[in-house]
């Protein structure tokens, strides 16, 4: 059933018009009793969305489809802690892509609508609590400034799902640039046939990458623009001390975007071996082995265009290698960059990566909070530290401030550049899941509506922020976080 009813709706599928291989069509599984519980009405109308014509569950539930939409599932395969499988979207469907009024192509998605293809005997069904924690997560990242997919909606169903006890059903819209994965290419270059591999490297970079398009060996420039995005992305994650928690294969995208938010957290007390994840036993995807681990990522994406790079095998993995080696040298170019910017430093001095490592490391010894302590560098507030008193910290501030008296731009103009560099709000954990047990316990979402709200301007730097700065009360049990599958 489509419904249009004047909310703006401007689909145009370029993705189903690539070979069946790709995909499969599939409507989603209607629910009892959908009912809208958050709604972004911002982001709709980026989208080109009517608002008011939207505020309706079926919409957004996948009970009734909006006019011009596709709907289909993805094929796609992913390394998923090293070990690579087929997959698909197998719990999500992809309503269409929609033609905002910049231009821009945007895709709609369900997830949580129902079993595809490729649920693999899953029930193809997500539970609220998940759903509300993607959407805080992903939307405070983009307040962040971090590129990401974002929420438009979140229903809850009426129905439960069964994981380890009864939840609440969900489903939540996403908007994505698109939904292309490194698993994407490797689905492809290791099931289909090397006319589909090159379809879909042209539809990428028509999509994603259109000035590589006439370059010689526009797939090298292709390759060469991912991980240039990639290192871009997840030195940013390492300044505001974000972990993904699940750096598979198929949850990296070509655009360059953040994408799923399932057992991600961000961190308080600073320490590289930091990780939340529950299935994350060995520490794989660690806060500080997150950029090694994106150059593995890019590895496989490098593996999966080497039928592209070159018709001679040992030069295009000659090629490929040489671009891959380059990666981490990248990435800490942009770290390193964001770094200065946290230290409001404007210009380039030797004696800079040793500030910061010097920095770090007194922040893990005396078990310094990760945001709280550019935070309070940035207002001069150090007594608030848990850093004060230290000898090391004290000599470290000395020669701080000696490095910033040595550029050109004045003290005023440094503090700026700290309060657009160090957020004073992050989503702490525990004020995330205090808001999911609001909603998922009590149905309650006014704790989630003023926690987001907090989010929603992290840089301001306000009096009403102070609140959401306060660090976690202290507790015996470790926190921990689950994909919410």
């Amino acid at each position: 059933m489509t419904n249009n009813k004047n909310q703006g709706w401007n689909f145009d599928n370029s993705y189903a018009r690539l070979p069946d291989f790709f995909f499969s069509p599939q409507e989603p599984t209607p629910v009892e009793a959908p009912r809208l519980v958050t709604f972004n009405e911002d982001l709709a109308r980026k989208l080109g969305l009517n608002p008011e014509a939207l505020k309706q569950a079926d919409t957004f539930a996948g009970n009734e489809l909006p006019d011009g939409a596709f709907p289909l599932a993805q094929a796609y395969a992913g390394h998923q802690f090293g070990h690579l499988t087929m997959l698909g979207d197998g719990r999500a469907i992809l309503l269409g892509e929609q033609i905002a009024p910049t231009g821009e192509r945007f895709d709609i998605q369900l997830k949580g609508s129902g079993r595809t293809p490729y649920s693999r005997g899953g029930d193809g069904r997500a539970a609220l609590g998940p759903m509300l924690r993607e959407h805080i997560i992903s939307e405070a990242m983009h307040a962040l400034g971090i590129p990401t997919t974002r929420s438009l909606a979140v229903v809850s169903t009426g129905e439960p799902v069964f994981r380890e006890t009864e939840l609440p059903g969900a489903i939540l819209t996403r908007v994505a640039a698109s939904h292309l994965r490194v698993g994407t290419f490797q689905y492809a270059a290791g099931a289909g046939e090397a006319n589909e591999l090159r379809q879909l490297a042209d539809y990428a970079i028509e999509r994603h990458y259109p000035e590589v398009a006439d370059q010689e060996n526009k797939y090298l420039s292709f390759l060469k623009a991912v991980i240039d995005r990639q290192a871009s992305l997840i030195s940013k994650w390492q300044l505001v001390g974000f972990i993904h928690g699940v750096m598979n294969t198929d949850n990296m995208t070509i655009s360059g975007e953040a994408i799923d938010y399932g057992p991600c957290a961000f961190m308080d007390v600073y320490d590289p071996a930091t990780v939340f994840s529950s299935i994350d036993r060995e520490g794989r995807y660690a806060y500080g082995n997150q950029p090694y681990i994106g150059g593995w990522n890019l590895a496989r994406f490098t593996e999966a265009l080497l039928p592209l790079l070159d018709e001679n095998q040992e030069k295009a993995i000659e090629i490929g290698q040489e671009e891959i080696a380059g990666y981490i040298k990248l990435h800490h170019a942009y770290w390193i960059a964001g770094m200065r910017k946290k230290l409001g430093l404007f210009n380039v001095e030797d004696e800079d990566e040793m500030l910061v490592d010097e920095l770090l490391g007194m922040m893990k010894k005396y078990r310094a909070d990760y945001t709280n302590t550019f935070r309070v560098l940035t207002f001069g507030n150090t007594d608030e530290s848990v850093l004060k008193g230290y000898p090391d910290f004290t000599e470290w501030l000395e020669r701080w401030e000696a490095r910033r008296g040595r550029q050109e731009p004045s003290r005023d103009d440094s503090h700026e550049l700290m309060k657009s560099s160090n957020p004073a709000v992050i989503p702490r954990n525990y004020r995330v899941e205090e808001a999911l047990e609001a909603a998922v316990k009590n149905d309650d979402f006014s704790v989630m509506e003023r926690l987001l709200d907090a989010l929603s301007n992290p840089y301001a730097h306000i009096p009403e922020q102070e609140e959401y700065c306060k660090l976690a009360p202290t507790s015996d049990r470790p926190y921990r976080t689950f994909c919410g599958t």
